[in-house]
């Protein structure tokens, strides 16, 4: 496995992106984007009373209520502070909103969500008035940047106020296709529906592995919206491989459930069998045992579960080089795609996300968002864990802080790929990198498997 880099500017080749654009219609596009944003936002906060507001369910993650106020309190430090050259806005909650401000065990004594939402629409305010004349040419990168920092928010706040509902929700449901037409909390008025319906109808899909030819690909993203940690764009070769078409569904885990996977130490790795007694748990997180899910893929399972399902199956976990190619790389045109299915933005036809329908779909759901080597499902519904170590590319320039990514390239986090259910459009696509310990279950994470060619 070798690679070697293809663009070495990222800032000078992230205005190609925008190029032939007018400097108007780039400021009415962000606009735009910011207010679709915040509505879906804002709209998971809908019927939520206080208590839940300010809960803390688990020790890793903060209150959903202080996600809310971060949003406005980070959109305001960036533009309003250090670009538009503004005095700190609410200074008094500085210290609760900022990142490395107060433990997160201390962050559930927050104002009401009216007053939040005061703050968010005060400082929003002045940044779409600083927007008619910020230099977008300097700035843009910021603004795209802020716009993916508020959805990823967004979707710790969704799983954050799920933990908090899921055992309630779970017991006693059928989970069929009722619940998208009965329960509007996890419904939308969209055709959302109709596009899950098609894969259903499927007993089961076809379970076979797709043969990844050995060869160059190209791995990364050097456009606008790029993160750190996704740059730079680089060649690189692999050998033949095989990788799973759809991500492992919950008929496919329940097979190592009843074959005693959770009590057979042969399927762990040492740290994996370590944390299982330290964590004794007999299945995923996110666990409805209904007939009706078994073609949905399993969700909330930790990197070492993933691992020991692997190894059970005689298989393992994909690095995120051969998941990332399988993903976006179309070996007859020789490009790299935005997007498994190619260049056209997300929608509710080509994957499950953006809480439109606020729970995983069947594994076969969405022909149209196959990849050109025809993996199903690999961006939306549920994040897939793979084999690597969290690390920046060779070339790595932190972007806009040290602290968004380069601190985690401790050696302790794992990538995975691909968004889930609520993942937002802003923030999936093929070459997007997310990271979490390997012992994490709370996060909307399933995986699928690979094995080399000669195994």
């Amino acid at each position: 496995m070798t690679s070697k880099f293809i663009n070495s500017e990222p800032n000078q080749l992230s205005q190609e992106a925008i190029h032939g654009v007018s400097i108007d219609e780039r400021r009415q596009q962000l606009k735009q984007w910011m207010q679709h944003c915040r509505i879906g936002t804002l709209k998971l906060f809908e019927e939520i009373n206080y208590d839940t507001f300010c809960r803390q369910v688990h020790p890793a993650f903060s209150p959903a209520g202080w996600h809310l106020g971060h949003i406005a309190y980070t959109e305001a430090l960036w533009l309003l502070e250090r670009c538009a050259m503004l005095p700190p806005q609410f200074p008094e909650y500085r210290r609760l909103f900022v990142a490395d401000g107060l433990p997160k065990a201390e962050r559930v004594k927050l104002p009401t969500l009216e007053v939040i939402h005061d703050y968010l629409d005060t400082v929003r305010t002045q940044v779409f008035k600083y927007l008619e004349t910020a230099d977008l040419d300097q700035q843009e990168r910021l603004w795209r940047w802020l716009l993916q920092h508020e959805s990823q928010h967004s979707e710790t706040i969704t799983f954050v106020l799920q933990l908090q509902r899921w055992p309630s929700w779970s017991v006693g449901r059928e989970l069929s296709t009722q619940n998208f037409s009965g329960d509007t909390r996890f419904t939308d008025k969209s055709a959302s529906r109709e596009s899950w319906q098609v894969g259903s109808l499927n007993a089961q899909p076809d379970f076979e592995m797709i043969q990844i030819p050995g060869g160059e690909f190209e791995q990364g993203n050097a456009s606008i919206d790029a993160l750190d940690n996704e740059r730079l764009i680089h060649r690189r070769y692999l050998d033949t491989y095989w990788i799973d078409r759809y991500p492992v569904t919950c008929g496919q885990y329940r097979v190592f459930m009843e074959a005693g996977g959770y009590q057979n130490p042969n399927w762990w790795s040492a740290s994996g069998w370590k944390w299982l007694q330290e964590n004794p748990v007999n299945q995923p997180l996110y666990w409805a045992d209904v007939p009706d899910w078994d073609n949905h893929p399993v969700c909330g399972v930790s990197w070492y579960e993933a691992e020991a399902y692997a190894r059970f199956a005689g298989k393992r976990l994909p690095t995120e080089a051969e998941w990332e190619k399988a993903t976006s790389w179309d070996a007859t045109a020789l490009y790299r795609r935005a997007y498994p299915w190619g260049e056209a933005t997300p929608d509710v036809h080509l994957s499950n996300h953006d809480n439109t329908i606020r729970q995983t779909t069947p594994v076969d759901a969405y022909p149209a968002g196959q990849s050109a080597y025809g993996l199903y499902d690999t961006l939306g519904n549920v994040w897939e864990w793979t084999s690597c170590v969290f690390n920046g590319y060779e070339g790595f320039a932190s972007y806009p802080y040290p602290g968004y990514s380069k601190v985690y390239f401790d050696g302790q986090h794992y990538v995975l790929r691909g968004g889930s259910w609520a993942t937002r459009p802003w923030a999936l696509r093929s070459s997007f990198r997310n990271w979490y310990h390997p012992g994490v279950r709370q996060i909307l994470a399933g995986f699928r498997c690979a094995r080399s060619a000669k195994e």
